[in-house]
């Protein structure tokens, strides 16, 4: 033993060196402990509860709780340990700053799992896709007004004075606000989609050219798949200065047909196509009742008549037209009605004679 004291290494005594070294082991060892009890018999008897609140603190809980005991750990094994005073404020400020952010980390992870589980059973009872819209902004915003309020509490601990590095702060935040306005901009776009509600998550809208359906509205930017499946992320502040189409929010899809017959269709076969037109539409089942059937005119190689339907919501914009397509085929062909096509017809004005 005293050969331990006698000892010394980097001006320490091989003795703290030991109980140091076995403050540090010790620290980890029962972080791990810790951690296979928190999986193996905490997480076990959380599971038998009919809550879920108790399965929400196990699982968040234990990962904070396994670092705070290392950092402990490490925290008193270095108070064997002696390297100038200076050396020593500054790790004991370390120390402190570490144990405010595993804090704030614990805090944080459940924050963010209590106001997920709440937001689930807001979602589940009132079904509206308003919930689903504002949890991943309330999450990310809670969150980083935690890490803020963690961060500032742990440097205030440790001796700093945030006022003065605030203050020294200012004075580069007229660049920073001027670097900053997009991101500013974008915050209020987010505010203004939340507020005036031009779309939900799930529906396909049209922006700037981008045709696809809303994943995600965070605080900054948007999320869109289009209908290529590929991800797109969209600055919000775009929806405030463009032009932003809903799709899904069209109470029926207009559709448009024009077909050309030959010069030869006497009218009794127009107004034949006229009623085949008409059949066609009220037979279909999947249109609303308004549409217009009507000879809409004479072309330059074909007589043609128009119909315009709507599609009623929740029918596929793809099906409905093809169906009504391949029959409208059918039955003008059962009936000997023949589609025009470019057709030129040149008179020749005979040579003159000499």
């Amino acid at each position: 033993m005293e050969i331990l004291n006698d000892t010394s290494f980097l001006g320490n005594p091989l003795l703290e060196w030991a109980q140091a070294l076995g403050y540090f082991l010790g620290g980890v060892l029962l972080a791990r402990l810790a951690f296979i009890l928190f999986k193996r018999v905490f997480q076990r008897l959380a599971a038998k509860t009919q809550t879920q609140w108790d399965d929400v603190l196990v699982d968040q809980v234990e990962e904070p709780v396994a670092l705070g005991i290392v950092i402990l750990g490490f925290w008193l094994g270095y108070e064997h340990l002696h390297f100038g005073a200076g050396v020593d404020d500054f790790m004991e400020h370390v120390f402190q700053i570490l144990i405010a952010i595993d804090i704030t980390w614990l805090v944080a992870r459940l924050l963010d799992s209590v106001v997920s589980n709440i937001i689930l059973h807001l979602d589940q009872r009132t079904d509206s896709a308003t919930v689903a819209q504002f949890a991943p902004i309330l999450q990310k915003t809670l969150r980083a007004l935690v890490w803020i309020l963690g961060i500032i509490s742990g440097l205030t601990n440790a001796g700093y004075d945030v006022g003065a590095l605030l203050a020294g702060v200012g004075i580069g935040g007229l660049a920073m606000a001027m670097a900053a306005k997009d991101f500013v901009a974008n915050i209020f776009g987010g505010i203004t989609v939340f507020v005036d509600k031009p779309f939900t998550v799930g529906e396909r809208i049209k922006v700037n050219g981008i045709d696809g359906t809303v994943q995600e509205i965070g605080i900054r930017s948007t999320r869109i798949k289009t209908l290529e499946n590929r991800l797109v992320t969209i600055p919000n502040h775009q929806f405030t200065d463009q032009v932003v189409e809903n799709v899904t929010a069209e109470p029926s899809r207009k559709m448009k047909i024009v077909l050309g017959l030959t010069y030869d269709t006497t009218p009794e076969q127009i107004q034949q196509a006229l009623d085949l037109l008409t059949e066609i539409v009220e037979e279909s089942g999947r249109t609303e009742d308004e549409y217009t059937v009507w000879f809409s005119g004479f072309g330059d190689f074909s007589l043609n008549v128009s119909v315009i339907y709507f599609i009623r919501k929740g029918e596929h914009w793809a099906h409905v037209p093809s169906d009504i397509h391949m029959k409208i085929l059918q039955r003008f062909n059962a009936a000997g009605l023949e589609f025009a096509f470019p057709t030129q017809t040149l008179h020749h004005v005979g040579a003159p004679t000499a």
